[in-house]
């Protein structure tokens, strides 16, 4: 696989992670896009520092940040669920000792 398809990958992944994470349920499963993201976008970039030139560093740069970026506000997402979910049980605790 050359950097060009790497880039276009990473931004793809990128993408989609960026987008699923803002999606209901989605959101449990857009890290692995998200990974996926960075995974491209380092070995595109990787390839482009060893001369392949087919690609765009552009492309691989993007597809890296969005990657990162959209892992950082999942694990965001997850820890709000789990905060919810404490919150809830406490409450739900709370009700039933009365």
């Amino acid at each position: 696989m050359n950097s060009k398809n790497m880039s276009i990958t990473a931004l793809v992944c990128g993408i989609v992670g960026i987008v699923g994470a803002f999606i209901p349920y989605v959101s449990y499963i857009a890290p692995l896009a998200a990974i996926a993201g960075i995974v491209f976008g380092a070995l595109a970039l990787k390839k482009f520092k060893e001369g392949d030139e087919s690609g765009t560093k552009g492309l691989a740069i993007a597809g890296l940040v969005l990657g990162i970026v959209s892992t950082a506000f999942s694990l965001l997402m997850w820890a709000c669920a789990i905060c919810v979910l404490c919150t809830a049980a406490g409450i739900l605790g709370e009700l039933g000792a009365m």
